[in-house]
């Protein structure tokens, strides 16, 4: 082979190497994924705003990126979508505080402290005090958090009229199979945890294996949980809490660019959730009122039940459900609150 030859080959070969690397390229640009699971139903408030999310991801991205949403819990429970999320399975996930402890279990402070946040201005003080230091462990764990929402307050929907604690001694709660501390500490306070995936529970009730489900009006509804469970106690037992995560791998797969326009929707995103889901509480009692249920309100000294079996949870709860640092700075926050606005 001539000197002259053997220097156009070195330059083929160069450019056939350039050219399979820009096509290589090419495809893992096209082949951009963001695959996010909840258990929200489709159609939703919460799907709507992560498909206006995922619309800024794909322009920002650009090429043929693709953002894909599996609503209805189709992926599994919440703790399914957190080990999905871990293998690489999804990217991103919209879930509660009981899917998120999955990752970091100081998110439980936001949730699983009944009857404690008095209103919603309650929560979101606490919330913001809370988060810096809250997204930072989830940034140690692996994941980053582009939004925080929440979907009401919990009540309680049975098949039987109930008004005090004691009432509901005798029926079976539809309980997180992931959560076991909580059905220990049901269980030692004598009700009858039935652990479960949300999926589980409109047919669990059908037949009876539950008599009773925590839930937010919205979600009621929208299950249709009401209508085998007429019963709604009105009580805002905990507000139910989530947030939008992804993985930090995908987050590290995007631009500065990128990053910046997602966040910013992520902001968008949780504000949008956290001030509708809030209106869509009256509208979801009302709408289930037409059609059948029931709302027991409690009167002042069946209150006083309840404020006294909070008083007994929170013990258990500190440092099983909710870290004893992270549990003594919730409370800590809220006296700084309240002393605020007694003024």
């Amino acid at each position: 082979m001539t000197n002259y030859t053997h220097l156009l080959y070195k330059l083929l070969s160069a450019s056939l190497l350039g050219l399979a690397l820009l096509a290589f390229s090419s495809a893992s640009a096209a082949d951009k994924q963001l695959r996010i699971g909840t258990l929200a139903p489709k159609n939703s408030l919460y799907h709507q705003q992560l498909q206006e999310l995922g619309e800024v991801w794909r322009t920002a991205q650009g090429g043929n990126a693709k953002y894909l949403i599996y609503p209805d819990g189709s992926q599994g429970g919440e703790a399914e979508l957190a080990r999905r999320m871990r293998i690489g399975q999804l990217q991103g996930a919209l879930i509660s505080v009981v899917g998120l402890r999955e990752i970091e279990s100081s998110v439980g402070a936001l949730q699983n402290l009944p009857l404690l946040f008095k209103s919603w201005e309650e929560v979101d003080y606490v919330r913001e005090k809370m988060r810096p230091a809250m997204e930072k462990k989830f940034l140690e764990k692996g994941f980053v958090v582009l939004a925080w929402g929440d979907s009401g307050w919990v009540r309680f929907f049975s098949k039987e009229a109930a008004f005090r604690p004691a009432d509901y001694r005798k029926m079976k709660f539809f309980a997180w199979g992931s959560e076991s501390e909580q059905q220990e500490i049901m269980k030692n306070l004598g009700y009858t945890p039935v652990p479960l995936e949300t999926s589980d529970i409109l047919p669990a009730i059908q037949t009876g294996m539950i008599s009773v489900v925590p839930s937010t009006p919205y979600f009621a509804l929208a299950s249709q949980i009401y209508s085998t469970a007429p019963n709604m106690l009105e009580i805002n037992w905990a507000p139910i809490v989530g947030a939008l995560v992804v993985t930090k791998k995908a987050w590290d797969d995007m631009s500065p660019a990128v990053q910046e326009a997602v966040r910013a929707a992520g902001d968008k995103a949780g504000l949008q959730i956290r001030t509708k889901a809030r209106q869509e509480v009256d509208d979801a009692v009302n709408a289930m009122k037409k059609r059948g249920l029931i709302v027991n309100r409690p009167n002042p000294e069946q209150m006083r039940e309840w404020s006294d079996l909070a008083e007994k949870l929170y013990p258990r709860i500190r440092g099983t459900m909710v870290p004893a640092e992270t549990f003594d700075e919730v409370f800590s926050h809220l006296k700084t609150y309240r002393a605020t606005k007694s003024k």
